[in-house]
């Protein structure tokens, strides 16, 4: 409550500050302008400040033990500085879709970068907070070994059923169509778009199939096998959840290096030929 309470306290001054930060140059530029001056310049160094200025959240997270504040504080920064750096790239260059191929070259990787930055935040938003609902925790490397853990458990289960109750029809069905799905993880994309809905039907399907085959002993195995197959769903959702986050950050760093250069070599040109 206390974080969340800190969020919609900052929120105003984050908006009015990025509110002043546009208007700024956009007055600047009108002033410019007017003068017979080149707007250009005052719009593409803010520009370039604010990118700078992003570049900082990076700094901010390896430099966690220093007390710079609030992460969560800095993650709404990060974002309202973002869009801010749309207005100002259209305001500077007075279109969505610039001349030249370099210039759209720029574009661009500028605008694929915002869609990153958009997509990496729904992930942060969204996650986080279903990874936590399903009450299980697992860290990213051990998923492995998690997988072959509920697997051997499958199977010992499965094998005793057969030993206790003298029929294979569990261990056949079993075979036939659990194995594939306690082998690795399954149905990514299923995972990371609605929760893994789709994971559980299958599962519930393949067991509500053979249970009609089962005696009431063979039914208790069942019952626990179902539940093994539940926990391997949850832990498919942190693998899938988990990888996109881990992964979405091998894009948006590159995508943020190759804008800043690109960035800087357009600011070395232009300033070339304006001597």
């Amino acid at each position: 409550m206390k974080t969340a309470r800190q969020r919609f306290t900052f929120l105003p001054a984050v908006l009015l500050g990025t509110f002043v930060a546009f208007l700024v140059p956009w007055l600047w530029s009108r002033q410019n302008s007017l003068q017979l001056g080149d707007p250009a310049l005052v719009t593409g160094w803010w520009l370039f400040a604010v990118m700078l200025f992003l570049g900082a959240f990076n700094a901010r997270k390896k430099l966690s033990m220093l007390p710079l504040g609030n992460a969560s504080t800095w993650l709404m920064i990060h974002v309202a500085a973002g869009l801010l750096t749309l207005a100002l790239f259209w305001l500077h260059t007075g279109s969505l879709w610039p001349t030249g191929l370099y210039e759209r070259v720029l574009a661009a990787l500028f605008y694929t970068l915002g869609f990153s930055g958009i997509v990496g935040w729904i992930m942060q938003r969204v996650y986080p907070r279903q990874l936590s609902d399903t009450g299980v925790e697992v860290i990213y490397e051990r998923i492995p070994s998690e997988i072959a853990e509920l697997r051997e458990k499958a199977e010992a289960l499965v094998l005793n059923c057969t030993k206790e109750t003298g029929s294979e029809t569990l261990a056949r069905h079993y075979l036939e169509t659990l194995h594939w799905f306690f082998c690795k993880p399954r149905f990514f994309a299923n995972h990371a778009l609605s929760g893994g809905k789709k994971a559980r039907a299958w599962y519930r399907q393949q067991c509500d199939a053979v249970r009609l085959y089962l005696n009431e002993a063979e039914r208790s195995f069942l019952d626990r096998l179902t539940l093994l197959a539940e926990r391997k769903a949850e832990v498919d959702f942190h693998f899938a959840a988990q990888t996109l986050m881990k992964r979405w950050l091998l894009l948006h760093v590159p995508l943020t290096a190759a804008v800043m250069l690109l960035v800087v070599w357009h600011i070395v040109l232009v300033h070339i030929y304006a001597l």
